[in-house]
């Protein structure tokens, strides 16, 4: 079916999201963190009736970030800002692990089954009422939304696409890059140095024939190309629910994971041609072990590190 119902959550304004988003890197938080939230979301409107809603895929567009970090007079780094929430029984700050937040304005389109018109009338308040009111996305406080609205998109038509587009601008869509992973491995990089590379900027010096030095810094690629985290590598069995000690939830199977890195890119979203350029899903990759949120099929272009 070409026709696709897209519902449009704009201008979100979260307070204090996690922007660690993963053992390694600080930043937008992980598109883990937004795909568990838009999932979250549908179980409770599935709670309140919508038995048969689906959200099928997510799109991220970033209006602002504003991370939570600072830079005093002589310091060569920039520090995290951090809190100690909550206090301890004596009203003492506790010891406490850093965490890097940040503030965001995003908003979020959903591809949307399983209801009718009808639906999305009595959806609406019910909606809004959970997203603002009953709603942490990525560990942040939802401060507002704008009103969400239902659109129907032809995906096979560039121009209802491109009408679309025109909603979440001035932004950032968040798009993966995994094929320039897999390209750099091809060629026999190791992952994390194929990683760094695409990250690093490299500077260099140039001499002309009357001794005048010309310096220049560029990436290997063009691009904001940064560092994101899409989910999950087992790396042990998976228990059966209630038989690890002391897991968060009893009612769950358990697996001990870590975490799964690759590149992606903040691109305007006029330069996309179509939902499938913007729509995150989650994929369970069996025979590899990966719990994943990912763009296109799935391979082995992943990296865990």
């Amino acid at each position: 079916m070409s026709i696709k119902r897209i519902l449009l959550l704009p201008h979100g304004r979260i307070q204090n999201a996690n922007a660690l988003s993963s053992p390694y890197t600080i930043g937008f938080p992980a598109m883990t963190a937004w795909l568990g939230a838009v999932h979250a979301l549908q179980r409770k409107l599935v709670s309140a009736g919508f038995s048969d809603l689906v959200f099928k895929r997510v799109g991220v567009v970033c209006h602002s970030i504003d991370l939570q970090i600072y830079k005093g007079r002589g310091d060569y780094i920039y520090s995290i800002i951090g809190t100690a929430n909550p206090l301890d029984k004596d009203g003492n700050r506790s010891a406490f692990i850093e965490e890097a937040r940040c503030h965001l304005d995003v908003s979020l389109l959903i591809e949307v089954e399983g209801i009718d018109k009808d639906d999305e009338d009595a959806m609406m308040p019910l909606l809004m009422n959970i997203l603002c009111g009953k709603m942490k996305i990525a560990g942040g406080d939802v401060m507002s939304f704008s009103q969400a609205e239902f659109i129907k998109v032809d995906q096979t038509s560039l121009q209802e696409f491109r009408k679309l587009t025109r909603k979440m601008m001035p932004g950032y869509a968040l798009v993966e890059r995994r094929e320039l992973m897999v390209e750099a491995m091809q060629q026999g990089q190791d992952a994390l140095d194929a990683l760094l590379d695409y990250l690093s900027v490299k500077h260099r010096s140039e001499t002309d024939s009357e001794g005048n030095i010309t310096w220049t810094s560029k990436r290997k690629t063009s691009g904001w190309l940064v560092p994101i985290a899409t989910g999950f590598h087992g790396i042990g069995p998976l228990s059966a629910p209630g038989e690890t000690l002391n897991q968060r939830d009893p009612e769950f199977s358990h697996q001990f994971a870590e975490a799964v890195v690759t590149l992606g890119e903040f691109v305007m979203p006029y330069r996309l041609n179509s939902l499938d350029d913007l729509m995150w899903y989650e994929h369970y990759d069996e025979s590899n072990n990966l719990y994943l949120c990912q763009q296109k099929s799935a391979t082995t272009s992943t990296i865990s590190v």
